[in-house]
């Protein structure tokens, strides 16, 4: 064991297996704790704290800032320019009345009437407002008395105004909705916008009252002489009075925001053992959000010995599965194993699907079947059923454990993806792979309905949607595995039935050469391929791709088509001039010579295997024979090598070339026959397969003795048929 250990392939294989378990950790974070909880999911029992945390309570931090903010006084500026305006507008109002001839002559019948009281019931007859018209202007009859009434309303403004004037507060609403509701006993008043920081005054010293402006007039005007203009112009200035506050919407709201924002906000203290969730609670955006909480402090709160402790334990678990795969590759996938590319691109697929697994997992999507669906798929169709469903598992064993979820979701991933391989058998159809994702998609509707059953979680509409859900998932698999199936064929190197179908079709440029340059050995290799077909189907063996490497297995011959016998004019053989060493030389080439026709048009490596496999490495018995009597007649030449006059090989790796071997052989034996008869086919065809176990052209291919025989069989029903013997007609009597 130690000295195996030590050889250079099995540690590239065991970096590789270690390789692939520490991606694995990485893309599942083994390092923190899972967060397994969706929507929708109802837990059967209490779901508690873990370590202590907190969450904000939103309801409560709302409130506290509503509060800050009402608390907040608006910003008022103050303007002294409507006050000038207004003293202005009604010296000009009374200079109107002074200058009218009479009552009736007024040049405004309006102008009068802002002087008297605006209350229809309280309005005066005719006769009293003419009155009350001419005592105004009797009392103000003397030039210096619209001075002295001007100084008077002036001094009476400036001690009604002393810190701003600010009518009501009109249009409240408005200001509410721009800037929110704020302090409505006081507000903050600032002289100028240069003022930045203003003096609080309460809203009732800005809202002046009628009796306070009354009251001033009324010792302003006393002391001027004016006692008898007091109501009049009251009854003026009270109409007109104009805000001398301007709201300052910017200071304002400004205000508001650092009130806001110097609000904490409010927690609520969840302490190791508490309830989070209550038992049967559906789970709803904000359970899921308390829960993301508690999940995020409790990896929070674990230390690195902790981390790395659980990384190990996953690196270690990760590394024991791939073990045990590394184990069954050597024991049934023998080819794979050998093949450290290969071996290395499986690794990176099933560290892909993990990865995107875990990425579609999120509760928008919870697509994570998709990526181990493709996954099983992939491996059905490159290798074989039994590796998808071994490293499916894996691979759904690990993205259950990177999601932290129960037993119930690796039996739903592995299932359906169970589903899967096992219906997906030879790709014949680009309908072939929606109908196993439809079946697929069966099986994971009800595999989730039973899954939940077990889980203790009832029927509802959340969880049929989620079984729908998964439903969809699988058919989109079908759908994208569609599209990845040229790109999987070209990384891996197989080839689907449905590939087959469409390079085995006659019109192929290769194939259309071959039947110009070499029409017998096109029919030769139509023939064969009909032979071995059936022949490899007999034994379980992929029997098209048989076919379609054999019309493809001697393109070589069309480049010296002259030089094979099928293809020679009567009477002439280009051998006769050759010695056997040149011959045999010539004959051998037409393997090179076709397998680089066939890279040159880019065919795939399985077909370019049966061109150079399917001779193995055979002896080429007639030019040696020839070699070996010149031989005999010449004692002084030179002694004949065997090897010199056998194939290159390499000897048939796979069943199905070994099934073309022993096709192309019996075929061509078989037209040397005279008479074709059933026994003599029978006997030719033994004889020619002994041949070649004899020679051991079969030992790398696998075949076993059973399916040999079973080949034997097969071949020689075929060739009964295809030179089965023909009645003779006497010949046609004329008239």
């Amino acid at each position: 064991m130690w000295g195996n250990l030590r050889r250079p392939d099995v540690l590239a294989r065991i970096a590789l297996a270690a390789a692939a378990a520490l991606l694995l950790c990485l893309v599942i974070r083994a390092w923190d704790l899972p967060y397994s909880y969706r929507s929708g999911y109802r837990p059967p029992t209490d779901l508690t704290a873990r370590v202590s945390f907190q969450v904000e309570d939103l309801a409560e931090t709302r409130s506290l800032r509503d509060r800050a903010q009402w608390q907040v006084p608006y910003v008022f500026v103050r303007d002294p320019e409507p006050l000038k305006r207004l003293e202005e507008t009604i010296r000009n109002s009374v200079l109107e009345l002074l200058a009218a001839p009479s009552y009736e002559a007024m040049p405004r019948p309006q102008l009068w009437q802002d002087f008297m009281p605006p209350d229809p019931a309280a309005k005066p007859a005719e006769t009293e407002s003419r009155q009350a018209f001419d005592a105004f202007r009797k009392a103000l009859s003397e030039d210096e008395d619209l001075k002295r009434l001007m100084r008077a309303i002036g001094a009476a403004l400036k001690d009604y105004d002393s810190v701003g004037l600010l009518r009501s507060l009109q249009a409240k609403q408005e200001v509410e909705r721009r800037l929110g509701e704020g302090n409505q006993d006081r507000i903050v008043v600032r002289q100028s916008k240069a003022d930045s920081k203003g003096a609080m005054v309460g809203i009732d010293e800005v809202i002046g009252s009628a009796a306070t402006l009354r009251r001033s007039l009324e010792v302003h005007l006393e002391e001027a002489g004016l006692a008898g203009v007091t109501e009049p112009v009251f009854r003026w200035l009270w109409k007109y009075l104009p805000d001398t506050l301007v709201l300052d919407e910017t200071a304002t709201k400004a205000a508001m925001e650092r009130a806001v924002a110097a609000v904490p906000p409010a927690k609520i203290v969840f302490e190791p053992g508490a309830v989070v969730v209550s038992a049967g609670t559906i789970l709803t955006d904000t359970e899921l959000k308390l829960l993301a909480r508690e999940h995020q402090a409790a990896n929070e709160a674990r230390t690195s010995p902790m981390k790395l402790g659980r990384t190990v334990s996953v690196f270690f678990l990760f590394s024991i599965l791939l073990g045990l795969c590394g184990l069954y590759l050597v024991s049934h996938e023998q080819r794979l194993f050998n093949n450290l590319r290969q071996l290395a691109m499986v690794a990176m697929l099933a560290v892909l699907a993990v990865g995107a697994a875990v990425w579609a997992s999120a509760d928008a999507w919870r697509a994570e079947l998709i990526p181990v669906l493709l996954f099983g798929q992939i491996l059905t169709i490159a290798y074989t059923r039994q590796l998808a469903l071994l490293f499916s598992g894996v691979v759904a064993l690990a993205v259950v454990l990177g999601l932290g979820q129960s037993i119930g979701a690796l039996c739903l991933l592995w299932g359906v993806a169970t589903a899967a391989v096992l219906q997906l058998d030879r790709v014949r159809s680009r309908s072939k792979l929606i109908y196993v994702g439809v079946f697929a998609s069966v099986a994971a509707f009800f595999l989730t309905l039973v899954v939940a059953a077990l889980e203790s979680q009832s029927l509802s509409r959340e969880l049929l949607v989620q079984a729908g859900r998964n439903a969809v998932w699988a058919v989109a698999a079908g759908f994208v595995m569609n599209g990845l199936l040229p790109y999987v064929e070209r990384l891996s190197g197989v080839l689907t039935d449905m590939s087959l179908l469409e390079l085995g079709d006659v019109s192929h440029p290769l194939l259309q050469e071959l039947v110009r340059r070499a029409p017998s050995t096109y029919n030769h290799s139509v023939t064969v391929g009909s032979i071995a077909e059936a022949a490899a189907d007999a034994i379980g063996a992929r029997g098209l791709l048989t076919r379609v490497g054999a019309y493809f297995h001697d393109i070589g011959k069309m480049l010296k088509p002259t030089y094979y016998i099928e293809n020679q004019p009567p009477n002439e053989n280009r051998h006769e001039s050759l010695v056997p060493q040149m011959s045999t030389l010539v004959i051998v080439a037409h393997i090179k010579d076709g397998a680089d026709l066939a890279r040159q048009h880019r065919l795939p490596e399985p077909i370019i295997d049966f061109i150079e496999q399917h001779h193995g490495t055979t002896l080429v018995e007639y030019f040696y024979g020839r070699a070996s009597e010149q031989r005999q007649n010449d004692p002084d030449g030179g002694a004949v090598e065997e090897s010199s006059f056998r194939y290159p090989g390499p000897k048939p790796q796979t069943k199905e070339a070994a099934v073309l071997m022993l096709a192309d052989a019996a075929e061509s034996a078989c037209r040397s026959l005279v008479e074709p008869g059933p026994a003599r086919i029978e006997s030719l065809v033994r004889e020619i397969a002994e041949r070649k176990l004899e020679d051991g052209q079969f030992d790398e291919s696998g075949l076993t003795f059973r399916e040999l025989r079973t080949v034997e069989d097969s071949m020689i029903k075929s060739l009964i048929a295809n030179y089965h013997g023909r009645i003779k007609y006497p010949e046609q009597r004329t008239a």
